[in-house]
């Protein structure tokens, strides 16, 4: 086979390779949304996940909205990035996760960028919170990418039955899992059998200090003991050699 029928074969699959990464880069290109936990109750830092510009422009502004079943949120520091939050008041006093009466909510983050964030780089954003107790729920993070030229609302929510792929520019979101009690019990079991296991543990300290203390006794008993026998010999010898002296 000649080097050219080899070079015209190698280029069909490349260029195929081609093909498909341009078919799947538009659908990882959105903003996601990933959390560490989704269950219910649960405490999670999501990540927010930015990989494009708007039509190639550099990103200079993220605004994360956060969604009203969420009262409080914390957002890692990034050293690219002015971090904002924006509070609201409420129509009515609610109580958080801690069982505190609150008044206010984070109604948003703001990351604008101390340099733009060109468009061939990506970056991450992180939102620290208690997940909400309702599950089954899926909790929306409407967010709008601001560029040096236009923006990019990530703001489409799936109508019931639709499907989220379906979506131009979907809001990064996550569906809420049941609260785990496994977890709990497992806690508790560890907590339980940790103590068990101290106990246990100074019980048999104690043992060995106790039979480290009666060796101890044992030993010195026999020390004493044998010091005396070598008195008493020495005692002897030295009586039968004044005997030896004294004979003619």
């Amino acid at each position: 086979m000649s080097s050219r029928t080899l070079t015209r074969l190698s280029v069909v699959p490349a260029a195929t390779a081609a093909i498909a990464l341009s078919l799947v880069a538009p659908a990882s290109a959105h903003v996601s949304a990933t959390p560490s936990s989704a269950a219910a109750g649960s405490s999670t830092v999501v990540t927010f996940s930015v990989g494009h510009g708007c039509e190639e422009s550099p990103t200079t502004q993220i605004e994360i909205q956060v969604p009203e079943s969420v009262l409080s949120v914390t957002p890692t520091r990034n050293p690219f990035w002015e971090v904002e939050s924006t509070i609201e008041q409420l129509d009515e006093p609610a109580t958080d996760a801690h069982g505190n009466t609150v008044t206010e909510r984070t109604a948003s983050i703001v990351y604008t960028a101390r340099t733009p964030l060109p468009d061939g780089q990506r970056d991450t954003f992180e939102l620290s919170f208690t997940v909400p107790d309702a599950e089954g729920e899926v909790l929306a993070f409407p967010t709008i990418q601001t560029c040096e030229k236009g923006e990019t609302a990530w703001t489409e929510v799936p109508a019931e039955g639709q499907d989220h792929d379906e979506l131009e520019n979907p809001a990064p979101s996550f569906e809420i899992l049941p609260a785990s009690e496994e977890d709990d019990h497992h806690d508790e079991g560890s907590a339980e059998e940790s103590a068990e296991q101290t106990a246990e543990q100074t019980g048999a300290e104690a043992d060995d200090a106790e039979d480290g203390a009666e060796e101890g006794d044992g030993t010195s008993a026999l020390g004493w003991a044998g010091l005396a026998a070598g008195l008493l010999g020495l005692a002897a010898g030295g009586l039968a050699l004044a005997r030896t002296r004294t004979k003619p």
